[in-house]
């Protein structure tokens, strides 16, 4: 089962995704498909099976966007959060090697084609919560556990 947290500006930005798939791309290929299947033979009409699969792949994702977003909690930054690592928050952590890592704590819908980003479900997630700046905190991974240390924690909102 995912966890159904999400920041706000993942949610405004599904939001998004869903208003421009069913509001603009969705008529370009409908439209792109009728005038497709209007030329005859469908079979071998490249145009009318290129486009009718990507109506299918638009549809498929309109659907998981409705039944998805009801689902999920909006979660806003609040002062008790300050100085320990929470969801939302940024991290910079280092390890003993001197490397350093640099992202957010997001729900798994808001990581995809983002780098510096990870889910709240991942063990470094998990293993990072609640921790302060200088904390020290271990990760299990493949190649046994791995000691890092918290160096920053900051929240986007913090500012507001």
């Amino acid at each position: 089962m995912k966890t159904n947290l999400i920041t706000r500006e993942g949610y405004l930005q599904l939001q998004q995704e869903h208003d421009h798939l069913w509001n603009v791309k969705r008529p370009e290929v409908t439209k792109i498909v009728s005038w497709a299947a209007s030329l005859g033979d469908r079979s071998e009409n490249a145009d009318y099976q290129y486009n009718k699969r990507l109506l299918r792949q638009i549809d498929r994702r309109v659907r998981y966007l409705r039944k998805r977003m009801p689902d999920l909690k909006i979660i806003d930054y609040s002062v008790q959060q300050a100085g320990k690592v929470f969801f939302g928050a940024w991290v910079e952590i280092e390890n003993d090697d001197a490397e350093t890592l640099t992202f957010r704590i997001v729900g798994p819908d808001e990581i995809y084609d983002r780098k510096d980003y990870i889910s709240i479900d991942s063990p470094m997630a998990r293993a990072l919560l609640k921790k302060q700046v200088d904390d020290e905190f271990e990760v299990p991974t493949p190649q046994g556990k791995k000691q890092w240390y918290v160096n920053k924690i900051s929240y986007p909102d913090a500012q507001k």
